[in-house]
């Protein structure tokens, strides 16, 4: 249902200040002399209207509830559940502000399940968690800031220890241990204070016993640390073979470098995972700030766009974006709709015609009513869904779930195999070595780069579908659709442009045709079908006497049953008259000559008896036949299934070259349909836009909803196309075939660099080359693993998708 005038500022429930206080329903600020208040748990609350105050007494406890600070600018929420693509646990459009909020919900880029108020680190992983939703204007990265800061104030220190272990022998500066000693000094403010925060997670992720890359950067840099302290501080426990130039060897050094290369590779990292976001703020930034309102009076104000309500008018002048969604009432212009439904060319709108809010009005001036505001709009719920889709897991992430949930516990014990092998059996001093080649196996084999390898492209290819008018549920949706080798097609809404117009009306004996038309629109009044609408319009423009039907029922997608004047009737196609026992014989012959030219047909009975026709024609989408000569060449087989009568289904799929049809269908038959399909071993897919498309959208391997059709439609389906147009599934399969592509790049990559990096750090190839991997060559290529795994991902914005 849509949102009552007020309801939609619901997300400002709370009690206002006492210096200026605000309404908790619609969030308007409230003189305190205003004559509508009321008082509840002992808290005194003010109210902008008598509508507002009768809100707020249904409910009390649902807006009375202390606020904070009311966030700049925000899109609303709509509390009445409509806007119904995000689950409950990603937050609707109103709670995206201009302002970072601590308060935000923020989640795991690796493990979507882990959700929490405020920044911090992911429990499983140690990641840096990032907001849910991210702001328009966010300000900088908090964990960013402190690790940039961290690094350049450590990276003098870690560059003057590198030259001395390198060159200090040969520089001569300092003699014996006391090298040691002055690496010591300027390697612990590197270890202790810059990687400080790898330790806190290192240790976390052991309480926790929930081991990741932090428990291996942890220990391999403590391990490498320690030992040089101790060598450092009481050379003597130390056997003689450990003595390199006359000293201990320590590696301080070693340790530093990696913290120091570590920093440099989350600031890297933290820096791309940002640019992941950016579909998602270019259509926040998408919302316009005011509105200008024409008040009852006709005078015009703007006014800010969370105080918009159903029901207002409002003026789009040329140049401005229309807030909100909502209807025509005065003016003709043409529409810039791409940046929401990816369609470069404008469309007109005229008196009666719907607007989507945040399009870009041409050249003409608009009066129009709003119909959906805050997260009811298709701005708000295409953020919504894409946010969903960002957040959730792919299948083939799960492969690499289950290998880095045991991964790092693999590598710890590679890591003490090396100690061991090297300090039983190396050449001296084996035990340094065995130690160095240890720190080389835990930091080179950072699970990072494999637990980034699936989230990343997800994220971007959700953004990048969102700007080219394709919503995706899921990350399961953006890999099943490439698969899809049967598609099965609604056909009024989906192939047809859904707005169908009345053709004619014949009569059987007994009735006249404007009385069949006048009995079957006063009917029709009571649904939400095309094919009813077309009919209740040209009776009302004939200007027919529609009376009120007395009862009204749906007849599962065959049509529709009720009482009119008395006498009880039934409207729909020739299964609903034959289930009733209604011939349709007498108007056969003339329905299907109707039929062969494409309209749809609709049987009119009264009191058991077969009253006449109506004949409604729905022309079709101009990109339907393109659409589908391009699927069938991708060697996809389109079916139409359609509620319709078979001879007209056949006129429409002759036009369009398809040549599987099935008519006159039920809801369920559609779903026995795909379910058949599925069983002979085909991935199917299902699009269609109305409430009888439904059944079958949920059974597909995925179903693709018409962003113009039904919520039901919307709500059963894991993509929806913005536009309406078919064109669309060629852009998301596209897109999905990129998608997939890229993950296995990425994956690859990952096994492919632990899979060679440990070998080497654990020196199998010494015997070969006589030469080591150093840590610090280690702990650059575990930075570089990690954020050239997102960079690829960054790539899919670059995809083609037309």
């Amino acid at each position: 249902m849509p949102t009552t005038p007020h309801e939609h500022h619901a997300h400002a429930n709370a009690q206002p200040s006492a210096t200026q206080p605000r309404d908790p329903v619609c969030g308007m600020t409230v003189k305190p002399d205003s004559p509508h208040h009321s008082a509840y748990l002992g808290q005194h609350f003010h109210f902008c209207s008598q509508r507002c105050l009768d809100k707020f007494n249904a409910e009390p406890q649902r807006y009375a509830q202390p606020i904070a600070a009311e966030p700049a600018e925000p899109l609303h929420h709509d509390h009445s559940g409509h806007a119904g693509h995000a689950h409950s646990s990603v937050p609707p459009a109103a709670a995206v502000t201009l302002a970072a909020d601590a308060s935000a919900e923020y989640t795991c880029p690796m493990h979507p399940e882990v959700r929490q108020i405020g920044p911090g680190t992911c429990p499983k992983c140690g990641m840096t968690l990032e907001p849910v939703l991210p702001e328009l204007e966010e300000e900088e990265n908090p964990e960013l800031r402190d690790f940039t800061r961290r690094f350049w104030w450590s990276l003098p220190l870690t560059v003057i220890v590198t030259v001395l272990a390198m060159a200090g022998h040969q520089l001569q500066l300092f003699h014996g241990v006391m090298q040691n000693w002055v690496e010591l000094a300027l390697a612990t403010p590197v270890v202790l204070w810059a990687g400080w925060p790898f330790y806190v997670r290192c240790i976390r992720s052991m309480i926790q016993r929930s081991p990741n890359m932090w428990t291996l950067i942890g220990l391999g840099t403590a391990a490498a640390y320690l030992y040089s302290v101790v060598a450092t501080l009481a050379p003597g426990v130390f056997p003689a073979t450990f003595m390199m130039d006359g000293r201990i060897g320590v590696y301080f050094e070693a340790a530093a470098v990696i913290i120091s290369l570590t920093l440099l590779g989350q600031i890297l990292e933290l820096k791309a995972r940002s640019q992941t976001s950016a579909a998602i703020k270019s259509l926040l930034g998408l919302a316009p700030k005011t509105a200008r309102r024409i008040n009852a009076d006709g005078s015009e104000e703007d006014i800010p766009l969370a105080h918009v309500h159903v029901g207002d008018r409002l003026r789009v002048r040329p140049g401005e974006k229309v807030p909100v969604d909502g209807r025509v009432l005065e003016g003709e212009s043409a529409l810039d709709e791409s940046m929401l439904t990816g369609e470069p060319v404008p469309v007109m709108k005229r008196s009666g015609d719907t607007l989507i809010g945040a399009t870009l009005n041409t050249h003409g001036s608009l009066v129009m009513a709003a119909q959906k505001v805050g997260a009811a709009t298709m701005l708000a719920q295409i953020v919504q869904m894409v946010v969903q889709a960002q957040r959730s897991k792919a299948p083939l992430q799960r492969l690499a779930d289950v290998i880095a949930g045991r991964f790092v516990l693999v590598v710890i014990t590679i890591a003490a195999l090396t100690l061991l092998g090297w300090g039983l059996w190396g050449p001296q001093p084996s035990w340094v070595f065995g130690l160095i080649n240890a720190v080389a196996v835990l930091i080179i084999a950072c699970p990072c780069a494999l637990g980034l390898a699936t989230p990343m492209s997800v994220m971007v290819a959700t953004g990048k579908a969102a700007t080219s008018g394709v919503l995706f549920r899921d990350a399961a949706a953006i890999e099943n659709l490439r698969k899809i080798d049967i598609l099965i097609v609604d056909k009024t809404g989906t192939l047809t442009a859904g707005r169908p117009a009345f053709h004619s009306a014949a009569a059987a004996p007994g009735f006249e045709p404007d009385e069949v038309l006048r009995l079957a629109a006063s009917l029709d009044q009571g649904s939400e079908h095309p094919l009813a609408h077309a009919i209740v319009e040209h009776a009302r423009a004939r200007r027919l006497t529609l009376a009120t039907p007395q009862a009204f029922e749906s007849a599962s997608g065959i049509g529709v049953r009720g009482q009119v004047d008395g006498r009880h009737l039934l409207l729909g196609n020739t299964t609903l008259l034959q289930e009733s026992g209604i011939a349709v014989a007498p108007l056969q012959a003339q329905a299907e000559a109707l039929r062969s030219e494409g309209a749809s047909i609709m049987y009119l009975a009264a009191d058991g008896a077969l009253a006449g026709l109506l004949a409604v024609a729905d022309p079709l989408k101009p990109t339907s036949k393109l659409a589908v000569e391009r699927l069938q060449a991708d060697g996809v087989r389109v079916i139409m299934a359609t509620g319709d009568g078979l001879t007209t289904a056949r006129a429409v799929a002759r036009q369009l070259g398809i040549e599987e049809v099935h008519g006159e269908v039920k809801p369920q038959d559609k779903e026995r349909l795909a379910a058949a399909l599925q069983a002979q071993g085909h991935r199917v897919a299902m699009a269609g836009d109305g409430i009888n498309d439904a059944p079958a959208l949920a059974r597909a391997d995925v179903g693709i909803a018409m962003g113009t059709g039904t919520d039901v439609a919307m709500n059963s389906a894991q993509v929806t196309l913005v536009k309406g147009d078919l064109l669309g599934i060629l852009r998301a399969r596209s897109l999905s075939v990129a998608t997939v592509r890229n993950m296995h790049q990425n994956l690859t990559f990952a096994f492919l660099y632990n899979a060679m990096g440990i070998p080497l750090a654990a020196g199998l190839l010494y015997p070969l080359t006589g030469h080591l991997l150093s840590p610090l060559i280690a702990a650059l290529a575990m930075s570089v693993s990690s954020a050239s795994v997102v960079f690829n991902a960054l790539r899919l914005r670059q995809v083609a998708t037309e």
